[in-house]
């Protein structure tokens, strides 16, 4: 076991492949349906939108840590973001923080990570997970982690679902089939198919009929398992990913980085891997049975925030300055400006130095279409 690295009690009772383990937080997107507040120069996962006093990257680090040890835990993210990230995380080894040039979407960033550890470390099991997403029950957490390790260590590409609570279209369904006899993982089911986010009434079909979970993007596999199932569909991909690991940790790498990167595909892992994987019976998924938010938009925010009553007035700024009369919804503030909401209901204000946001939570996902329109208008001075 690696120096440094931190075991629950019980550990004795998990597979030894949780030695072999190392989690990957990717930590790139800008999250655009939370502008004003995210932005490129400071990203959804730097910021606290839970009020718990910690940045969405720290929370994530703080539930992977303890299962993996501190020094097998790896970052991805941009350039730009390196002192920001290492500011939150000051036990990341350096060796460990991997730097994109430019943003190529989660396959590219993933398979970089897998590659880079596969090098290192031969027969290397990796894990995945969202740098900004928010979770319940860090004891559910784990638990549903190891038997996800436990189906990689069978040779499976194991993924966490959500068991729905609501028809949403935001998120990406998967369809579960038939159990599986995996030691270590009783709850485990194949998948039979992902289905990307569907309309309304689809979404209702799932719900009433049963066997579909959300996609929360967790991905667990063997690192040279997950790179030969990429590699059947992105093959270039892939062979541009094992050039750069095997020069990753010599004084070469910079020089390929600047050749390599720029010409990789941009494609999500859910298309290079996970569909192609659950069609040919390589998918698993295990129930992620604890309370999950990817945090897309500020509607998610002031659902977290008044405990999923919505019948509260959110509030996150540190100092938030807001009078309100039979009001509810959520407001974002990073200046003292007095706020004064009268009469309405599920408002969203978002007030920063240079932009103000005001919707509602029922158009929370449009957000991302003011940041596609100021783009395609050159106003990428408050992007």
């Amino acid at each position: 076991m690696a120096e440094g690295t931190i075991r629950w009690a019980g550990r004795g009772t998990e597979p030894d492949a949780v030695d072999r383990f190392y989690a990957v937080i990717p930590a790139g997107g800008i999250g655009s349906r939370l502008w004003p507040l995210s932005r490129a120069d400071a990203p959804k996962f730097l910021h606290d939108l839970t009020g718990a006093g910690q940045t969405l990257l720290k929370q994530t680090w703080d539930r992977l840590a303890p299962i993996a040890g501190e020094q097998r835990v790896m970052v991805v993210t941009g350039r730009a973001h390196r002192a920001a990230v290492e500011a939150q995380l000051p036990e990341l080894v350096d060796a460990n923080i991997v730097l994109e040039s430019e943003p190529k979407d989660s396959s590219a960033a993933i398979g970089l990570a897998a590659a880079i550890l596969e090098h290192r470390e031969p027969g290397v099991i990796i894990g995945s997970f969202a740098a900004d997403h928010v979770i319940g029950d860090v004891r559910r957490f784990r638990s549903t982690v190891v038997e996800a390790i436990a189906l990689a260590d069978a040779g499976y590409i194991a993924t966490i679902g959500i068991l729905p609570t609501e028809p949403a279209t935001g998120f990406g369904y998967i369809e579960s089939g038939d159990a599986l006899a995996v030691p270590g993982a009783p709850t485990a089911l194949a998948v039979t198919r992902f289905v990307e986010k569907p309309d309304l009434d689809t979404a209702r079909s799932y719900v009433e009929r049963g066997g579909f979970f959300w996609n929360a993007g967790m991905f667990i596999a063997r690192a040279d398992l997950l790179l030969t199932e990429m590699a059947k569909s992105q093959p270039e991909l892939v062979r541009g990913l094992r050039e750069l690991a095997a020069a990753w940790d010599t004084p070469e790498r910079g020089a390929l980085v600047d050749r390599i990167w720029p010409r990789l595909t941009k494609i999500a892992i859910d298309y290079s891997v996970a569909e192609p994987a659950a069609a040919e019976g390589r998918l698993a998924v295990v129930e992620g049975d604890f309370a999950w938010d990817d945090v897309g938009d500020f509607a998610s925010i002031a659902k977290l925030q008044s405990g999923g009553r919505g019948s509260d007035l959110a509030i996150l700024g540190e100092h938030a300055r807001v009078l309100a009369d039979s009001a509810t919804g959520i407001v974002v503030t990073d200046s003292d400006r007095l706020i004064t909401l009268i009469g309405v209901e599920n408002i969203v204000v978002v007030d920063t130095a240079d932009a103000l946001l005001v919707t509602t939570s029922e158009h929370a996902q449009r957000v991302k279409s003011v940041v596609d329109a100021l783009k395609i208008s050159g106003r990428t001075e408050v992007l």
